[in-house]
């Protein structure tokens, strides 16, 4: 019993800080902020404080409370993202007008199951089965919290007063280091999470796979050396891109990143912080698939598979801290020398997290030997292996402590409102 009472407590302060981080990104919001919906592919705000609570009532609260009775019986489809196995869903396009119910009574909902999870926890006797839910349900918000800032980023952009989410001062850019390279031999390596860590289904299972010789670029790819692509016509060269690629930026006009403006000969750059001069030294971000692999093929390069990332990335330990804007990459990161003909320490690696999600080459599927979970909670990630990329890494936007070498996002191929960036590779 005291094991159990010790796992509850800890379980309950971290319950408690992620509950708590939530609500901190939403307070500098007003709630017509919270309310819009900026695209089919973000979330209201007032949405993701809902369904991240939605996750604790269903899957945890409803199985294993004592009469049970849900806070409201129609939030169970209002706030229902995609699991088929609860019930219907409330169309995704269509969240951001639900303008009922208020965001007061959202934030009451919160309060209600975070009170009714605090008893259930601070019981004791915590079983096995409601503590992996409940870390699957911790990581889960810590997800949504990194999306509700790049929601509200979309939404604020889309306004022409070009409002600042916070109003904290831009501070002065450093300069980025040269691009090096460094080598890895071929061989087989071990892919997947390691150990009784916490991971998600789609990390597992751990399994050997062989790589050819590569090298991985030092650091991401700059702002600057990604506007002498625009400047050598990059957008507008076929041989560049890939045929759906070339076909996807024709259809939208597009000829340079999402949140880039132009101002007579001079470049700004839309940020959480407002419109700022564009750093030419910071990483660019909020490029698609389509336009990370253009660029990396336009530098002589290519984007690496994940198992390389991974491979590459295993001893890291420097998993940055959460920023509104990823920051350029100094001399004091370390990695500044050349390493093209050693095998360096992890350290000629830098921003492998806490800047941008890299792209990858590889297409998001299972693993060898992969099995979902049962029941509804199995379609968290098995899904969705279908017509998307894996990223690694990851970004200024990611919560702390919810990055790992392991971790594989995903996203289709033309997404750009995520902080995704580029980090290129060379076969040897």
């Amino acid at each position: 019993m005291p094991d159990d009472l010790n796992l509850s407590a800890t379980l309950l302060d971290r319950f408690r800080a992620v509950r708590r981080r939530s609500r901190e990104i939403a307070e500098p919001l007003s709630d017509e902020d919270c309310c819009a919906q900026s695209m089919p592919d973000a979330s209201p705000i007032k949405w993701h404080l809902a369904h991240t609570t939605w996750f604790f009532e269903t899957f945890i609260l409803e199985p294993h409370e004592k009469d049970f009775k849900p806070f409201h019986p129609a939030f169970r489809v209002l706030f229902n993202s995609y699991y088929n196995g609860v019930g219907d869903k409330h169309p995704r396009p269509q969240r951001g007008l639900l303008t009922r119910p208020p965001l007061a009574d959202v934030l009451a909902y919160r309060r209600h199951v975070d009170e009714r999870m605090n008893m259930l926890l601070a019981a004791g006797g915590t079983d096995g089965r409601i503590a992996a839910l409940l870390e699957v349900g911790l990581h889960h918000e810590q997800q949504h919290q990194e999306l509700m800032l790049t929601d509200v980023k979309h939404m604020l952009s889309m306004n022409p007063l070009e409002p600042a989410y916070l109003q904290t001062p831009w501070m002065p850019g450093r300069v980025a280091p040269d691009m090096h390279w460094r080598r890895f031999e071929a061989g087989v390596v071990e892919i997947g999470c390691k150990g009784d860590d916490f991971c998600f289904d789609n990390e597992l299972p751990r399994h050997r796979q062989f790589v050819e010789g590569f090298a991985m670029a030092s650091r991401l790819v700059t702002n600057g050396e990604y506007l002498a692509f625009i400047d050598s016509s990059g957008y507008a060269t076929p041989s560049l891109w890939l045929s759906e690629g070339w076909d996807w930026i024709r259809a939208g006009n597009l000829s340079q990143p999402i949140y880039w403006r132009r101002d007579g000969d001079a470049w700004q750059e839309f940020t959480l912080q407002g419109l700022q001069a564009l750093d030419p030294h910071r990483p660019v971000t909020h490029l698609s698939f389509f336009e990370a692999d253009a660029y990396a093929r336009w530098a002589g390069a290519r984007l690496p598979t994940e198992a390389e990332w991974e491979h590459a990335a295993r001893g890291c330990t420097d998993f940055g801290r959460p920023a509104l804007h990823p920051a350029a990459c100094g001399s004091d990161h370390g990695g500044g020398k050349d390493s093209n003909d050693s095998n360096d320490s992890q350290d000629s690696l830098m921003q492998l997290f806490g800047s941008a999600w890299q792209w990858t080459l590889s297409s998001y599927a299972p693993y060898p030997g992969y099995r979902a979970a049962d029941g509804a909670i199995g379609e968290y990630n098995g899904k969705f292996m279908s017509n998307q990329y894996v990223l690694r890494g990851s970004s200024c936007a990611t919560p702390e402590g919810h990055a790992r070498a392991s971790y594989r996002n995903f996203f289709p191929a033309t997404a750009r409102w995520q902080f995704t960036g580029i980090r290129l590779a060379r076969s040897s």
